[in-house]
């Protein structure tokens, strides 16, 4: 009877990190996907002359941290494969902003980590929902 009550408690743990752990992905990766693809959207646009036209016509620069709220959405809905797209994906972030061009900033390596660590919490959580103890 005891076992059985201390088995109940690690999963109630259990499905207390794993909610913790979600939580804070989602909405952390909600965050830098909102904050940076308004950014990668208007920042630029004045090259272009600004306004809408300048908008639409820089937005292609914002189109990774579009596919990164996409990927949010489908992890958001399914943990696993979402978590596993969102960490795979933030690599290739990763890779590109940082070791493909001349420039390399401290920011950058961090924003790009951090979608990285976010997707893998994402997978931590499937994980500990699944495990019985």
């Amino acid at each position: 009877m005891l076992h059985q009550k201390n088995i109940g408690s690690m999963n109630n743990k259990q499905l207390k990190t794993a909610d913790a752990l979600r939580g804070v992905a989602r909405f952390g990766l909600l965050s830098i996907g909102i904050l940076v693809f308004a950014f990668a959207l208007v920042s630029g646009s004045e090259t272009y002359g600004g306004g809408v036209s300048g908008i639409l016509q820089n937005a292609p620069n914002a189109l990774p941290w579009a596919a990164l709220l996409l990927l949010t959405g489908l992890a958001w809905k399914w943990e696993r494969i979402g978590g596993a797209a969102v960490t795979l994906f933030g690599i290739g972030l990763v890779v590109f902003f940082n070791f493909t061009g001349h420039n390399f900033f401290v920011s950058t390596f961090i924003l790009t980590m951090l979608v990285v660590v976010l997707g893998v919490l994402f997978l931590l959580s499937s994980y500990l929902r699944t495990v019985k103890s």
